[in-house]
This record gives C-alpha cells, sequence and structure tokens, in this order.
C-alpha cells in the first residue's frame, strides 16, 4: 500500500521534541526523513535513565522512520554535503535560536538558492521576529508565558506543567500540518515558502475558550483542578477506591444524572435547574457530588454511568491504558525489531486514511547508523568517505 509522502525528502535538522516529533509524523505518513546530527548526536539520546539499549527512552519517542547521518556543520567540508542534500530535497525542520541557522550557513535564504523550490520551517519559542524573539524556546517557557500554566493545576495550589511536553507536541502537530499544506501549495504553484513556527502561538491558540471567557468578562481565569469553567458537573470525583471523570453537557443528561445517582431532588432545586445556575452555584453542588461518588466504587458508578448513557471513564494509569484491549485494536502499541536493542515496543501511527494510512516503518536510528548509506546516495565514493571520516566531517 502507497505511503501518502513517498518520495518527499526531509532534511531535519531538529533535535530535542518540537521538531523530531514533527518530523517522525511526517515520517509516518511515508516521508525519507534524514536526520542530520551533530558530533556526539542529538542531546536526547543521553536524557536517561530509562534506556533502550544505548539510547534514552525519551529519544526513541519521537525519531522513529528516520535516517542518521552525523555531520559538523562548523567544517567548511559540510557545506558540499548540505547543498547535495538540500538539491535532492523538498522540506527542511530546524529549531535552532533565530539566527543560529544563518551562522551554520543553513538558513531559509540560503538553502533556497541551492533549492528555490524547498520548504523550510523554523520551529521556536517565540517566532523569529517581536520582542521576544531571543528568549530561549523550552516547552515550560512557553507554558508559563502563554497563560496556560497559569490555570493549570489545582486552586490554591501552585501552577503545573502538563505531564508530557504539551507545547512542543502541539507545535509539533502544527509544524507538520503547514508543511503538509505547503506542500499542497507548491503542488499548485510550483513555490517553496518559509514557515515561522512558534511555541508561545500555539499555546495562545491553544488557550481557545479560555480566551473568550477573558474577552466577555475582563476577569482572569483560574485554576480549577479538572473541572470545567463553563459546565457542571463536568470534572473529576474521588470514588471508594479510585478515579472517575463525568460530563455532564447538557439538561437531558443532568435529569439522567440525577437519577442515576438517586438524587432526584436536586432537578426541583433552583439553584441547580440550567447549567448556568449550576456553574453560579458551583462549590456548593460539588460539595455534594463528592460525598455521593465516594461512598461506592469505580466500577458500581461506571456501570451505572454507562447504562444511562452519560460521559464517564476512569482514570486510568499509562500502563492500563497500552495494555487495553482497545489500543491493542487500534494498533497503538506494536513491535520493531532494533538493530542495537533487539525487540523494542513502539506507539503507533494515529493516521488512519484508508487508502494511504501512516506506518511505523523503522525504530529510532542509532548514531550516524546512515551516514554510509546517505553519502554514498549523494555520489561519494567510498575513499571521499573515508577523507571525510578522517577529518571529522562526518561520523
Amino acid at each position: 500500500m502507497k505511503l501518502l509522502l513517498e518520495g518527499v525528502r526531509v532534511l531535519d535538522f531538529t533535535r530535542v521534541m518540537a521538531g523530531p516529533f514533527a518530523t517522525m509524523l511526517l515520517g509516518d505518513l511515508g516521508a525519507d526523513v534524514i536526520k542530520i546530527e551533530p558530533p556526539g548526536g542529538d542531546d536526547t539520546r543521553g536524557w536517561g535513565p530509562p534506556w533502550i539499549g544505548s539510547d534514552s527512552a525519551y529519544f526513541m519517542s519521537a525519531n522513529r522512520n528516520k535516517r542518521s547521518i552525523i555531520i559538523d556543520l562548523k567544517k567548511p567540508e559540510s557545506k558540499e554535503i548540505i547543498k547535495k542534500l538540500v538539491e535532492k530535497s523538498d522540506i527542511v525542520v530546524e529549531n535552532f535560536r533565530p539566527g543560529v541557522a544563518e551562522q551554520l550557513g543553513i538558513s531559509y535564504s540560503q538553502l533556497s538558492r541551492i533549492n528555490p523550490k524547498i520548504i523550510y520551517c523554523s520551529i521556536s519559542g517565540f517566532g523569529q521576529s517581536g520582542p521576544y524573539r531571543d528568549k530561549p524556546g523550552y516547552d515550560l517557557i512557553a507554558l508559563a508565558m502563554s497563560g496556560l500554566m497559569s490555570i493549570t493545576g489545582e486552586p490554591d495550589r501552585p501552577p503545573v506543567k502538563f505531564g508530557v511536553p504539551i507545547a512542543d507536541l502541539t507545535t509539533a502537530i502544527f509544524a507538520a500540518l503547514s508543511i503538509v499544506s505547503a506542500l499542497y501549495w507548491r503542488e499548485k504553484t510550483g513555490k517553496g515558502q518559509y514557515i515561522d513556527m512558534a511555541l508561545l502561538d500555539v499555546q495562545v491558540l491553544l488557550l481557545s475558550h479560555q480566551a473568550f471567557n477573558y474577552f466577555a468578562t475582563g476577569e482572569e481565569p483560574q485554576r480549577m483542578g479538572s473541572a470545567h469553567p463553563n459546565i457542571v458537573p463536568y470534572q473529576a470525583f474521588e470514588t471508594s477506591d479510585g478515579y472517575i471523570v463525568v460530563t455532564v453537557g447538557n439538561e437531558k443528561l443532568w435529569e439522567q444524572f440525577c437519577k442515576v445517582i438517586g438524587r432526584p431532588d436536586l432537578l426541583v432545586d433552583s439553584k441547580f435547574k440550567t447549567n448556568a445556575d449550576r456553574v453560579i452555584n458551583r462549590r456548593i453542588l460539588i460539595e455534594e457530588l463528592t460525598k455521593i461518588f465516594k461512598s461506592r466504587t469505580t466500577d458500581y458508578w461506571m456501570e451505572k454511568l454507562e447504562n444511562a448513557g452519560i460521559p464517564a471513564a476512569p482514570i486510568l494509569t499509562i500502563g492500563q491504558i497500552l495494555s487495553s484491549e482497545h489500543v491493542k485494536h487500534r494498533e497503538l502499541v506494536l513491535e520493531i525489531d532494533h538493530s542495537e536493542a533487539g525487540r523494542i515496543k513502539m506507539l503507533g501511527t494515529p493516521f488512519k486514511l484508508s487508502e494511504t494510512p501512516g506506518k511505523v516503518r523503522t525504530p529510532p536510528p542509532t548514531k550516524g547508523q546512515h551516514t554510509y548509506e546517505i553519502l554514498k546516495e549523494l555520489g561519494y565514493n567510498d575513499e571521499e568517505i573515508t577523507a571525510l571520516k578522517n577529518k571529522h566531517v562526518v561520523e
């Protein structure tokens, strides 16, 4: 079965998470992703324990479906290698600090002179322009400055980050979407283009309804734990042996919900008659519901709520969801052979297209695993490759 981006080549100058995750998504869709690593490799190869083979589990999470070549971009001899690669490529992705790519000779203005049809995506913390341009671009910094951290966590407790680098991961998705859109544009016009992708830009968009709540009222949204600012009840509740989440999104569900929990009296209480009433009187209602849910087990409540058609779910651990029958059915956990670590587990791909589905084709590469192979494809002979290695231009 043909892959969607088969025949598309990506030069991946990125490291850590946002960039590598974006190029991994392109690799899932069939692109030939060449990961250009500095001497010593991507820093995250050493971000362990835990380890899978000699590389960190962190590195393995974002670098499948890629080939690795190590090039020292500071060596003059690297310029010819990059030129040959760019001539045969469609996409370049980098996530250096603004200005660094130009210093290394791989900026859009420099590479588009070699290949005017190149699609070039820069990923940074705050974009290539603006007062914050030179601030460090880390996931946690973007979360803090976007406002998202201010609304994440429990009331009267310190702000918290997400359990995964959500600013990096969401920016990666927007980067991949932008790149694929630019490919479509190039198909129609024959023109490449430059993409300026910023972690902060994406996180500000993700403020979504919280930003509009602020626009509507001028009041700062507050941390509410798992609760929803505009719907009640819509949050997590502790049971006698765990936690569940309950989402009562309309009045019909509210009616069913009150019957399930054995409290039809709440239906005639003017404080809770509509969702607007429940939002205003949130504290009183949640205190009552908290006592009710703690009186029974998770399984008890899940059976009652599901039978009544009320959206609810247990809060699962990572181990529980990864071992579930549904995840197995959706092929979201699979095994693949790694050249060093043997048989390893990988997360599957969510790209379920009927004609061109995504595919996990190759495991994350070892450091410089494909240097020789890629140089041979560019026309270098064995003697030339040995000379480049002796000069420490490549590894």
